[in-house]
């Protein structure tokens, strides 16, 4: 049975369900969580499974009626087709996107497929699903939203005292990576202004918590201290970001999804400007704290190595915006969210092992090998 919940857009004869892509990742997983536990309305999720999408992240899930996984690539547009067809989803969250920048300077082509191209083919698919809708269900119709989830890396690279980002900052995406996502943040603005297609844009900051891959910089300093192996740090260490506590952000983007301005742009950050360095010493210190190393603290494993091409010196998001309009601001510090995530991970040492290993990946294979793609 669906539940309607008072105070969504539809109306309560209608059914309510979203579509969230990337929903097996890191930050897609976290939305799916924590949709369903402030909202309970239906999710349908969907994940190519690459390598960081991992069906573990949603393991809680299992067998609750909330939630329905396919596994399938955005690009397929005959997928997508039926999955809008049959769910009828009031909106569409769009996590999915390759993600890693050292990636992107290495292998661009798949930034390009799916960031792009992707992004292509569901709002080709959604304009024709909502223009579906005036006319048979046109309450359905005008409350449809197509929420689109970007990065402040779009933006380029700030100077020690430049000002934050702003909505208004000009574009000029130093990466393959970055330039892939502002490619498909003008996209959305296109398909909004030529097709009227009823589209909402966050970009955000730098995003930590559970479930993140181990290639970021985060998890990846507390894997490697936790195994007594060398901590690279680019450069000298100095290059700064804003830091963003994962459920936080999930609430933002429920919140502009529910209160937004169609067309519009939401900047979504943590008020926690850190050098990269000073995130390295912050994590081993909490390390030796909650786990302590009998070989002595793991700054001892701090090791600065040749910084990797175009790396963009600061970010610092200015979330005025969001606060001003939808009343949204984050609950955690950065000093209370370093250290959930820190417990967390020392807390969950088998999803670490899973993916450090590559087991969960043997479990997709396994289980869908040979399986079609599921249209449903």
């Amino acid at each position: 049975m669906v539940s309607v919940l008072i105070g969504h857009p539809f109306s309560a004869r209608l059914p309510t369900v979203i579509l969230v892509t990337g929903a097996a990742g890191f930050i897609g997983s976290n939305f799916v969580l924590e949709w369903l536990r402030a909202t309970g309305e239906p999710v349908v999720s969907l994940d190519a499974l690459t390598y960081a999408g991992n069906l573990e992240n949603l393991a809680s899930l299992e067998g609750d009626a909330r939630h329905h996984f396919v596994r399938g690539d955005i690009t397929d547009r005959a997928l997508v087709d039926s999955l809008l067809a049959k769910h009828r989803p009031r909106a569409i969250v769009h996590f999915a996107a390759e993600s890693h920048v050292d990636r992107s300077i290495h292998g661009p082509e798949a930034f390009l497929r799916t960031n792009i191209h992707g992004t292509f083919v569901l709002l080709e698919a959604a304009r024709h699903y909502w223009a579906s809708l005036r006319g048979d269900a046109p309450e359905a119709h005008a409350a449809f939203r197509f929420l689109h989830v970007s990065t402040d890396e779009v933006y380029g690279s700030l100077a020690a005292d430049d000002p934050a980002f702003t909505e208004t900052h000009p574009y000029q995406p130093n990466s393959p990576y970055s330039a892939s996502k502002a490619a498909s943040d003008h996209l959305v603005r296109a398909w909004h202004h030529t097709y009227g297609l009823p589209v909402l844009t966050t970009n955000c900051s730098n995003n930590y918590g559970p479930f993140q891959f181990p290639e970021k910089l985060i998890p990846l300093v507390i894997t490697r201290a936790l195994r007594g192996e060398p901590l690279p740090v680019y450069g000298d260490g100095m290059n700064v970001r804003d830091w963003l506590y994962v459920t936080d952000h999930c609430e933002a983007i429920r919140m502009v999804l529910e209160r937004g301005r169609l067309g519009e742009t939401y900047n979504i950050g943590g008020w926690n400007e850190k050098s990269n360095i000073e995130i390295v010493r912050t994590v081993c210190a909490l390390l030796d704290e909650m786990q302590p190393d009998s070989v002595g603290p793991r700054e001892r494993l701090i090791t600065f190595v040749t910084d990797r091409p175009g790396h963009d010196r600061r970010y610092a998001i200015d979330a005025r915006k969001i606060a001003d309009e939808i009343g949204w601001q984050p609950a955690e510090t950065f000093e209370t969210g370093i250290r959930r995530t820190v417990r967390w991970y020392l807390d969950h040492a088998g999803w670490v092992e899973g993916v450090l290993s590559g087991r969960y990946q043997d479990w997709v294979q396994s289980h869908y090998a040979d399986r079609d793609t599921p249209a449903s």
